[in-house]
């Protein structure tokens, strides 16, 4: 039998398991829940009634910005060559190169958060498929992040823009800032990232909102609270 913690107990009271919440009741919730030594991610977790191994689900992908960041420091490395390293370096790059940085990554590296590359670089990335793709780490024309403008993408990423993508599970996990955020912000970041996901629509299929089963907010230690979802199947 799982163990309930005792912040667990104190958290449980705070809301209805059964019931389904406003966005805004449901942040004022999380806000009230004992603190930890650290601070929480609020993530969005939505679970879609579509067949993963179908073409549309496979296209359920998208980007949206949040307007008050990820509260994260995102590391960013930008596979480019030429004049496009400058310009990748003057924009905050955390790391820059072309066949150099392809042999590192090759060689086990990884300690970033995102990869931008220029298209012309995608040829050389191609060997370490295996090695980004797993990871989320792959860089993707549907995403943004192969461009030839790498100075526009890195400041998106960030200031806050983020990659939000269907799992094998039919899932889309998501985060929408840190719990130390005003509710005001956690709501508007909340409000902008669901909004995108429900308005998405792939290729040949319909709008995800009309594939929505349920969708749960939640902290990285907390448990998920259901969210009213005829708030937001009016995008």
């Amino acid at each position: 039998m799982k163990k309930v913690t005792k912040r667990i107990k104190k958290i449980e009271p705070l809301f209805d398991k059964a019931k389904s919440y406003g966005l805004k009741d449901a942040v004022a919730i999380l806000k009230k829940a004992p603190p930890l030594k650290f601070d929480e991610t609020i993530e969005i977790a939505v679970k879609l009634g579509v067949d993963p191994k179908q073409s549309q689900g496979a296209s359920i992908r998208g980007t949206v910005s949040l307007p008050h960041g990820t509260g994260k420091k995102v590391r960013v490395a930008v596979f480019c060559k030429g004049e496009e390293e400058r310009r990748a370096k003057d924009a905050g790059a955390d790391f820059i190169g072309s066949d150099d940085l392809v042999a590192k990554v090759q060689g086990g590296w990884s300690d970033f958060d995102v990869a931008i590359a220029t298209p012309d670089m995608m040829k050389d990335l191609a060997r370490l498929g295996k090695i980004l793709g797993p990871r989320g780490l792959m860089p993707n024309p549907k995403s943004g992040t192969v461009t030839m403008d790498t100075a526009k993408t890195i400041k998106e990423v960030k200031a806050g823009k983020i990659e939000f993508k269907m799992d094998k599970q039919a899932g889309i996990h998501a985060p929408l800032g840190k719990l130390s955020f005003t509710d005001d912000a956690l709501y508007a970041n909340a409000k902008s990232l669901i909004e995108a996901i429900m308005s998405t629509t792939p290729q040949g299929g319909a709008p995800v909102w009309q594939s929505v089963k349920s969708l749960y907010i939640s902290t990285t230690m907390g448990p998920g609270i259901k969210l009213d979802l005829s708030e937001f199947k009016k995008v």
